[in-house]
């Protein structure tokens, strides 16, 4: 199929919106109007691996640390911690005064519910469950950990900011299987959720909690310091496409639009009221995720052969246009620009692409016609255009390729699928994650190697290296092992990464005190 970069015309962005029924004014001063990237298809931030279910979480749970924008953590939902037995045990004291959106008291007794079921879905969560011999709450405002053996990364652990973060909920809630989503939403956080309001597909509206308590001391800095609320009201409004979404920006029918296509950039850097800004340096990191448990990339020679055909820098060009300030090529399997990336393996993605020579090398290792189910999410901006890169990339490289176009939400719960493709399984898919998820060998899901991400992969060298890292003791060390996690990475192939871009966000000029990081909305003032 071939490829053309995705054109949105700046008429339509200019169209007045002001009829539509779907989006409508304030319905007061203190209501901000907001644009999520995708729709919120689910609601439980642990269960689900997206973004917008974790920026949700954000709203309506509190974690027991934050996150600054420089990657510092530091105390939350906590007073503070205590360290004793030589790091081999953590005494996590909560603040007076925190409070269920139900009325009810934060307990330590709900804490360790939460962290246990968050550790069953997030890789970090599993490493610091297996450093511990006892997880208890000795009492109400006590949450402690008796360790096997030290684990200094206990705070970096329970403060990430990526996904899944470990949001805290009542026991009630934390008790129920990890594997099946929690439908009620009742958090400790800074916003509730109005859930008579909700209409899928096209709103969620959170109110703000009148009894939530922000931290006395620091300053508002992305997850940490005190999160002070200036807004009665937060309605997200999913719009049909960007073309709308930039419309009513600019029209001042919505007051913040998360992710502003690359596309559209010139349209609203001219339009009156309106500012654009990038939140994270970080960007996205883009990835092509294969099955590991079915034909033809459980073979790991295949996916080697593979290599040969990524051109990052095509992708990028797809999602952010030809601008160098917003796209970086070629990256590994850390953030560019973050402490745990390197060079080691980047020459594989350097140079022309000769895909005779790919297609040679495929059916040397193996590759024998089997089909290519490729589930690319249509209504993402960012994903679709990788998706029809993807495809591209594949046929061009002699492989059988149906393109499974399908929404993002039904994408979420196929990828969990582990049939054969003749069963309704899938082969790849294409996916973008903010690069805080890619930081390190503990936060990146996908390097895993216990065969319990989506993609399946397994290796017990890739699980020695994690442990390897995790018990690192200085910085030059955790890099020294991240070097051979990259080496190691382009002989097994986990997944391929595709490239980093950097994503801007617009809003009326207006408001105010937006933080840095990822779209939270504590700070943010009216005018």
């Amino acid at each position: 199929m071939p490829i053309t970069r995705r054109s949105l015309l700046g008429a339509a962005a200019a169209a007045s919106v002001a009829s539509r029924p779907a989006i409508v004014r304030a319905q007061s001063q203190t209501t901000l109007r907001f644009i999520p990237v995708i729709d919120l298809t689910f609601l439980d931030p642990v269960f689900a691996t997206a973004q917008v279910s974790r920026n949700h979480g954000y709203m309506v749970y509190d974690t027991l640390y934050g996150l600054n924008a420089a990657l510092e953590v530091s105390p939350q939902m906590l007073s503070g911690h205590l360290v004793a037995q030589d790091g081999r045990q953590w005494d996590l004291t909560l603040r007076d005064g925190l409070l269920w959106h139900d009325g009810e008291r934060v307990l330590a007794r709900d804490c360790v519910a939460s962290i246990r079921r968050w550790a069953k879905r997030d890789g970090f969560g599993a490493e610091l469950m297996a450093a511990t011999d006892e997880l208890s709450a000795p009492d109400d405002r006590t949450i402690r950990f008796r360790l096997k053996r030290p684990f200094p990364l206990l705070p970096a652990a329970l403060g990430k900011s990526a996904v899944s973060a470990p949001f805290m909920m009542p026991e009630r809630f934390a008790s129920q299987d990890a594997y099946k989503p929690v439908t009620e939403m009742v958090g400790s956080g800074p916003f509730r959720f109005v859930a008579d309001e909700r209409l899928q597909g096209a709103r969620n509206v959170y109110a703000r909690f009148d009894r939530y308590k922000p931290r006395e001391d620091g300053k508002p800095d992305w997850t940490a310091g005190p999160k002070i609320v200036h807004y009665d009201r937060v309605v997200w409004t999913t719009m049909p496409d960007a073309g709308t979404g930039t419309a009513a920006l600019q029209a001042g029918e919505q007051d913040w639009q998360e992710t502003t296509p690359h596309d559209l950039l010139p349209v609203l850097r001219k339009a009156r009221g309106v500012t654009t800004r990038v939140l994270d340096p970080r960007g996205f990191t883009c990835m092509l995720r294969v099955n590991q448990l079915q034909p033809p990339f459980d073979n790991p020679a295949i996916r080697r052969a593979l290599l040969g055909a990524i051109d990052q820098s095509a992708y990028m060009t797809a999602v952010a246009g030809d601008d160098p300030a917003y796209q970086v090529s070629p990256i590994g399997f850390f953030a560019p620009g973050t402490p745990m990336a390197s060079d080691v393996g980047l020459d594989v993605f350097r140079g022309p692409r000769d895909m005779a020579k790919v297609k040679a090398d495929l059916k040397a290792a193996g590759y024998d016609g089997e089909k290519i189910v490729l589930m690319v999410p249509v209504n993402s901006l960012a994903q679709k255009p990788l998706g029809d890169v993807a495809a591209d990339m594949l046929q061009r490289a002699g492989m059988n390729v149906e393109y499974a176009g399908m929404e993002f939400g039904a994408i979420g719960q196929r990828q969990l699928k582990k049939d054969p493709v003749a069963q309704g399984g899938w082969s790849a898919g294409v996916g973008n994650w903010q690069g805080i998820d890619w930081l390190n060998p503990a936060a990146n899901t996908n390097l895993r190697g216990d065969g319990n991400a989506p993609g399946w992969y397994r290796s017990e060298k890739m699980t020695a290296l994690r442990a390897q890292w995790l018990a690192a003791p200085n910085l030059a060390e955790q890099q020294r092992v991240c070097r051979d996690i990259q080496a190691l990475s382009f002989e097994e192939v986990p997944y391929y990464p595709i490239g980093q871009y950097k994503q801007p966000t617009a809003h009326r000029s207006a408001i105010t005190g937006i933080v840095d990081g990822t779209a939270v909305f504590w700070n943010v003032r009216p005018a």
